[in-house]
């Protein structure tokens, strides 16, 4: 049976909040742990996350400091929860004190995670009825066009002779959008 630690920060920037995970897994008594410096919303680009999954055997515990150093989302909670239990391993969150290595814990983490959910539709259909609300209401316009409104200059730069990837990047926009405002106007 093997303590096994991942800790992870979404930006190179932040080693301090990547240092100070390691020091608590290995306070937890992790006897390896894995590091990455990723996002989490990128998932295939978690590749320390996998090799700490693969790594882990029947009786062992992986560690993490906060649930949000883990999941994205309640949904990738439970994946990942799965792939634990069906290696017959356990997960522990410190700031929690969670260990589904117990009955207790186990509750715990699918009562949390379904709290999470619920919260998560409840805000949605909130801001739903909020749009819907200011719509009737003639309030809700929408998000500003933004590159719309850098058309001038969108035909200014190509005037000169200026790519559409070079435009985009100069005015901060979409490379879409750039050949959308310029077939705009091979239309009209």
């Amino acid at each position: 049976m093997m303590i096994v630690g991942y800790a992870r920060t979404s930006t190179v920037d932040q080693t301090a909040g990547l240092e100070a995970q390691q020091r608590e897994l290995n306070e937890a008594g992790c006897e390896k742990v894995f590091v990455e410096q990723v996002s989490s919303v990128d998932v295939k680009a978690r590749e320390k996350l996998s090799e700490a999954l693969e790594f882990i055997r029947e009786g062992d515990t992986i560690v993490v400091t906060k649930l949000d150093r883990l999941a994205r989302s309640v949904a990738h909670l439970l994946e990942l929860l799965r792939i634990v239990e069906e290696k017959g391993a356990a997960l522990r969150i410190l700031s929690m004190g969670i260990d589904t290595g117990t009955a207790t814990g186990k509750l715990m983490l699918t009562l949390l995670g379904g709290v999470a959910e619920f919260e998560r539709s409840i805000m949605l259909e909130r801001q739903r009825e909020g749009i819907a609300k200011a719509k009737a209401e003639g309030k809700y316009k929408g998000r500003k066009p933004t590159a719309k409104a850098k058309a001038e200059e969108v035909f200014a730069m190509h005037a000169e002779g200026i790519g559409a990837t070079k435009i985009a990047e100069h005015l901060g926009i979409g490379r879409a959008s750039v050949y959308r405002i310029l077939h705009a106007v091979k239309k009209a």
